[in-house]
């Protein structure tokens, strides 16, 4: 029942939205149950009094049925409107409320979880798992309630009517308990099982179309359509076997309420051809039974309904409960007014501590506004030392400080604030040019974004575009060239104009046009900033105050440019490899 009281922490703060819901429910269910008095009164009093004149009766029966009718046709609907219209918005809102908190957790995650999870199996959470658990509001914190008022209120009004005859309407309720103990417990475990299975599904088809170029270039797709066909067979025979239960439930416990009537009318019948019981009354009481099993029919739905949602909280919750790599310690600082003085003092990495470390025992000193380069073979670690800088990842040993301070002691997100980072693989979102600029100070004017356009040699291609600022750029920025997204990242870094930044093999992909017009943003961008790149092309930082040669992890040359030439060593065998393939 964990799961439950920890779903009813998203649901709190609407307790009296629901409250009310459920007295404007007790109005609405509870008007019905007057018509099988409404019968009894009718047969008994009515049509059969035997003091009553033929006028009579009629003006008795014309006036009972004018009060019915107005209860009916002018107080039900607007009861029956705001019953359903506030438990869907009760509903909303908390689904509102967790997707909110599931984003928020979502950025929280540390990139150790991406790189094992696929996104469609986290957009399977955020999406549907969360919608299941609407259920659980409107059908378990409402209408079961109000299924089990409107059978109390039944039962009480027959005990008052006939006794024994409300015994035998209630004497198979155990058995209808224990078949739904007995069901329920697997049901939810099926229901968690197909879940999964679905996520799977979709985690599969994200990929799929996301690579749908590799697809076609390939010709592959008769391959790719039986490797979607395993995963959508495997959601089948999940489907199937949470139906066939589900279907054996149904069976089961629908039999038990089905024979209920029967019983029913078999003693009430032989009461009154006993003459102990008025037909108004057996004619009443078969019309309680229908009020007293259909809630009941409907506690099955229900109970169906609940193991879903609640086996979609187990999902949700798992996926809350997955823990961040990294966490800001309490007390943590801000990061302000950063001079951008960094050390790596004896730092070594492992992504896993049953793994060799990535990285051994690095020792670097950065002063303000110098520009260091990290070269060597693919592989050695050069991307996962600077991925260290904005905490993307801990370091597993030694420290990394910054002006002196142990970035450990700063909170997180200032120090991301003072770095900006352009990558090779640039990730833009398919909004406008406007919108992706944007992310690098969301609250910049279009003035401040047009000139960090134009720093980042991007303006006068905007230009081109009929929507100019305004174009969208398509999802990961299908619509634009390398070049153009590089352009783009960069300018978002130009605007948010941090003091430290970070170039990941930012011009190794693109053709010598675009790399001329990005070299030359990336040295205006990097002047008098701490800059670190990592270069596949060597001829690109010849320039740099600093170059770190990294191999297998460990640091085993730094020097400028000429010095590093000097040395013949390393450095000077991979310069002269890349030369040489350019002659050639």
């Amino acid at each position: 029942m964990g799961v439950i009281k920890r779903y009813l922490q998203f649901v709190k703060p609407y307790r009296w939205q629901i409250a009310g819901t459920i007295s404007i429910g007790l109005i609405k269910f509870g008007i019905p149950l007057l018509i099988p008095l409404l019968l009894k009164y009718v047969v008994d009093d009515i049509i059969g009094a035997t003091t009553l004149s033929i006028d009579e009766k009629t003006n008795e029966l014309f006036t009972i049925m004018g009060i019915f009718l107005f209860v009916f046709i002018v107080l039900r609907p607007p009861i029956e409107y705001y019953r359903q219209y506030y438990a869907q918005w009760v509903g909303s809102r908390v689904l509102y409320d967790i997707r909110n908190h599931l984003f928020d957790h979502i950025q929280r995650l540390g990139l150790k979880y991406y790189a094992n999870t696929r996104a469609g199996e986290i957009i399977s959470r955020v999406i549907n798992d969360v919608e299941q658990t609407k259920n659980f509001v409107i059908t378990g914190l409402m209408n079961v309630w109000l299924d089990m008022a409107t059978i109390v209120i039944a039962a009480i009004i027959m005990f008052t009517m006939d006794v024994p005859l409300t015994l035998v309407s209630l004497v198979l309720f155990p058995l209808y308990a224990l078949a739904v103990k007995h069901f329920y417990s697997k049901l939810r475990h099926l229901t968690r099982v197909r879940s999964q299975a679905l996520a799977e599904v979709q985690g599969h088809l994200h990929e799929r179309v996301q690579g749908i170029s590799v697809i076609r270039s390939f010709a592959i797709e008769d391959h790719e359509q039986v490797q979607f066909d395993k995963q959508n067979r495997n959601f089948l025979q999940k489907a199937i076997d949470h139906t066939s239960w589900n279907a054996k439930t149904f069976a089961i416990v629908n039999t038990i309420t089905d024979v209920a009537p029967l019983l029913v009318i078999l003693y009430a019948g032989y009461q009154v051809v006993q003459e102990n019981l008025t037909v108004g009354t057996m004619i009443a009481f078969v019309g309680y039974i229908e009020r007293l099993y259909n809630p009941l029919r409907r506690l099955i739905n229900s109970s169906t309904t609940l193991t879903q949602a609640i086996a979609s909280m187990d999902r949700v919750f798992e996926f809350i409960d997955e823990p961040y790599d990294i966490v800001d310690k309490k007390g943590a600082i801000e990061c302000e007014s950063v001079q951008g003085n960094i050390s790596f003092d004896d730092v070594s990495f492992a992504y896993d501590e049953q793994e060799e470390p990535v990285l051994k025992h690095v020792n670097l000193d950065i002063k303000r506004g110098q520009s260091v380069a990290f070269v060597g073979m693919s592989g050695g670690g050069k991307s996962t030392l600077i991925s260290l800088i904005p905490r993307f990842y801990d370091v597993t040993e030694g420290s990394l400080l910054i002006d002196n301070v142990n970035i450990k002691d700063y909170d997180v997100r200032s120090l991301r604030n003072q770095i900006g980072i352009v990558l090779q693989d640039t990730v833009l979102f398919s909004d406008s040019i406007l919108e992706n600029i944007l992310l690098g100070k969301p609250g910049a004017t279009k003035e401040e974004v047009i000139e960090a356009a134009k720093a980042a040699n991007a303006h006068d291609f905007i230009m081109k575009f009929p929507e100019g600022y305004d174009t969208k750029v398509g999802e990961r920025g299908v619509k634009l060239s390398g070049g153009q997204k590089q352009r783009i990242s960069i300018a978002r870094v130009f605007l948010k104009n941090p003091p430290i930044l970070i170039f990941d093999e930012a011009t190794s992909a693109l053709d010598l046009e675009s790399e001329h017009f990005i070299q030359e943003a990336l040295e205006k961008l990097a002047k008098d900033r701490t800059t670190f790149i990592v270069a596949h092309r060597l001829s690109t930082i010849t320039h740099v105050d600093k170059i770190v040669h990294i191999e297998h992890g460990e640091v085993v040359e730094i020097g400028t440019h000429e010095e590093l030439m000097k040395q013949k060593g390393h450095y000077y065998d991979l310069f002269s490899v890349q030369q040489l393939d350019t002659l050639n």
